[in-house]
This record gives C-alpha cells, sequence and structure tokens, in this order.
C-alpha cells in the first residue's frame, strides 16, 4: 500500500454509511395550549376592523369616520354611557351564563331562548298580581325571571345528560320555540287592549318597575350583574364546586376517576345559566322596555356568545367585554346620522367571532424542527 492511500476496508466501511438527514419542519397540534393568547384576541378584533373597513371604504365612506363617529356615539357623552351600560347589563348576565356553561364544556347557545323565557315569566307577575307592592312585585319577578330562564336551560340538560343529543342542536332551536311563545303572548292573551294594537303586555306600573339612577335609564339592572359576576368569581375560585367544574372542563376522565358525577353538575350548570339569562330578561322588561313586547331582544343571547368568548370566561373580562359590545350596540344606532344602517353592529360582532374562532385555532399549532 503507498503513502497517503486509504486502506480498502475503511473506504468501503466510509461509503456504506448512510447519509446525513436534513433537518425539516414540520407543523403539529400542541395538545398543551388550551386557550390562545391575550394578544391574539387583540390581533383579532384589530383584523375585523380593518376588514368592516374595507366594507364600509367600498360603500363609498369613510371608515376612520364612522369608527370615530361610533365611539362618540358610544362613550362621548354622559348620555351615551349610560345608554352603553343599559346595554351591558343583559350581554352581561348572558354572558356570565354563558361562561358558566362553557366552564365544563357544554356549549349553551340558547341564551336568547333563556332571556325570552325570563321575560314571560317575569311578566306574568305583572299580569296575574298587578296589586302587589314593590317589595313582593320586584323579589318575585326576579325569582320568576331565573326559573323560567333556569327551566329552558334544563330542556337543553336533560337531552344531552341522559341521552347524548348534541346541545348545540337543542339549545339553539329552543330559541325558536322561546321566540315563538313570546309572540304568542303578545299578539294574544297578554296584549295590551289599550295599546293601539301595538304587540305588547300591558305596561308595568312603578311597583313593577327597578329602579333607576337619577334622570338616566341606568337601572338596578346593573347591580344584579355586577353581583352575579362577583358571586361567580367566588365560586370558581374558592368552592369545592368551582374547582369541581375546572377539572371537569380540563379534563373529563380525571374527574370522573375523582367521583365527580358529571351529569349531576351539567344539569345544575345548566339551569344556573338559563336563570343568569332569564334575570337579563326581567331585567329588561323591569328596567327598560316595562312591558313585555315583540322583538324585546335584538340579539342579546347571540352576542353573548362573543362576550365569553373574548373575555375567555374571565369574570373581569366579561364586565369589559360586554362594556365594549354594548357600545358597540349603541355606536350602531349613532352612526344612522351618516346614512349608515345600524347592522354594522352585527357585521363587526360576526367579523369578530369569525377571528377570534381562526386564531384560537391557528394558536393551537406549532412549527416544530424535526431532527
Amino acid at each position: 500500500m503507498t503513502e497517503g492511500t486509504v486502506p480498502a476496508d475503511v473506504q468501503l466501511r466510509s461509503d456504506s454509511l448512510p447519509p446525513p438527514k436534513r433537518k425539516s419542519w414540520r407543523i403539529e397540534i400542541d395538545p398543551t395550549r388550551s386557550s390562545s393568547p391575550w394578544w391574539m384576541t387583540v390581533v383579532s378584533v384589530a383584523l375585523a376592523l380593518v376588514v368592516c373597513g374595507i366594507f364600509i371604504w367600498a360603500n363609498g365612506m369613510n371608515p376612520l369616520a364612522v369608527y370615530k363617529k361610533m365611539v362618540v356615539g358610544a362613550f362621548g357623552t354622559s348620555f351615551g354611557i349610560t345608554e352603553t351600560l343599559v346595554k351591558s347589563i343583559p350581554l352581561l348576565l348572558c354572558g356570565l351564563g354563558v361562561s358558566v356553561a362553557y366552564r365544563i364544556s357544554v356549549w349553551n347557545i340558547g341564551a336568547e331562548g333563556q332571556f325570552a323565557l325570563g321575560a314571560i315569566f317575569a311578566t306574568s307577575v305583572t299580569i296575574y298580581f298587578p296589586e302587589w307592592p314593590i317589595y313582593l312585585s320586584i323579589p318575585a319577578m326576579v325569582v320568576m325571571g331565573i326559573l323560567g330562564g333556569g327551566l329552558w336551560g334544563l330542556l337543553t340538560a336533560i337531552p344531552r345528560t341522559y341521552f347524548q343529543v348534541n346541545e348545540l342542536i337543542t339549545s339553539l332551536m329552543l330559541n325558536y320555540v322561546a321566540l315563538l311563545l313570546l309572540d304568542y303572548f303578545v299578539f294574544g292573551p297578554w296584549k295590551d287592549p289599550k295599546g293601539f294594537n301595538f304587540p305588547g303586555s300591558p305596561m308595568f306600573n312603578d311597583a313593577q318597575s327597578l329602579p333607576i339612577f337619577g334622570d338616566t335609564r341606568l337601572h338596578f339592572g346593573l347591580i344584579f350583574a355586577l353581583l352575579a359576576v362577583g358571586l361567580y368569581a367566588f365560586m370558581i375560585r374558592y368552592t369545592r364546586w368551582g374547582y369541581e367544574l375546572r377539572l371537569i372542563g380540563s379534563n373529563p376522565e380525571a374527574a370522573r376517576n375523582a367521583g365527580i358525577r358529571i351529569n349531576r353538575h351539567i344539569l345544575l350548570v345548566m339551569i344556573i345559566s338559563g336563570g343568569l339569562a332569564g334575570l337579563a330578561g326581567m331585567s329588561e322588561v323591569a328596567g327598560v322596555t316595562h312591558r313585555l313586547m315583540y322583538g324585546i331582544s335584538p340579539g342579546y343571547g347571540y352576542t353573548a356568545i362573543i362576550v365569553a368568548w373574548l373575555a375567555k370566561l374571565n369574570p373581569v373580562g366579561l364586565i369589559v367585554s360586554s362594556f365594549l359590545f354594548g357600545g358597540l350596540i349603541v355606536g350602531g344606532y349613532s352612526v344612522q346620522t351618516l346614512g349608515i344602517p345600524s347592522s354594522i353592529s352585527s357585521m363587526l360582532q360576526g367579523a369578530i367571532l369569525f377571528f377570534l374562532i381562526a386564531g384560537g385555532t391557528i394558536s393551537k399549532f406549532r412549527l416544530r424542527r424535526s431532527v
């Protein structure tokens, strides 16, 4: 063998070695991520504003001027702020009800129907006991409102618990049943004979109406909502029941192995969820409209889904998001002076929900480097 040559066996072994693997990238789902980061919410809202702004611009309007009009109309005056708070009350109560159900991964999208049932049950007190004083009528209306919404929520929970029926279907379909039931009363037996053929019940008297703050339309339903949020925050964080709800939502199999009766919690949670939406219906008829009427809700129950999603079930987040969406509704009314329909607020709500869902889905994916 001459100097500088490689032995044959060594050369053979080096040639037989496999080539080094190239590092590649792959996309996979991260099972440990249960929620999107906070900045994803900000990005989602910003994208919704941009997309809706494109549609506004395509219709010959300046998006910045429209958004400015909405902000000033909702938050720029004391009247606008109080009206925003008025709209925030049903959103906060319904959003809280939706959040309680979401805690154990029960998708209650029936808050609209539960709101209507609460309004119907509360109005029944004014129809059948019109002479009751305020210290009897208001507590009775509160109890009946919660009872009506809770029973409607139970109608969703029973098929889910005992027959494995998807609660998305039942809660959604029951919304239409509840609204048709409301129409039956306001067009039928409870129609005001002195109402000039208007589809609504007789006007409530002072003993059947919630007290208001000063000369505004802001009523004591705000106290109900804030107390409910405070109780929710305490129960979720500091009680065994709250711990069990969090465990069921994060790991139902572990909760079942720990002896937690999941079906019982589903029934109870849906009663509470519906009862909160029913309390919102009671607050609306007793604090704002002062009668049961056709079209009493502009979609509070559906908007509450976005409120809960945006807040990520956080109590403080619920207060903030319900206030912002209340402003969105009031701002939608104010832009009508610019020739734009108030339905722009619905368009913004839908866009925000779309980007929130998309952002939550994207945040679960991870780009990893395979070796």
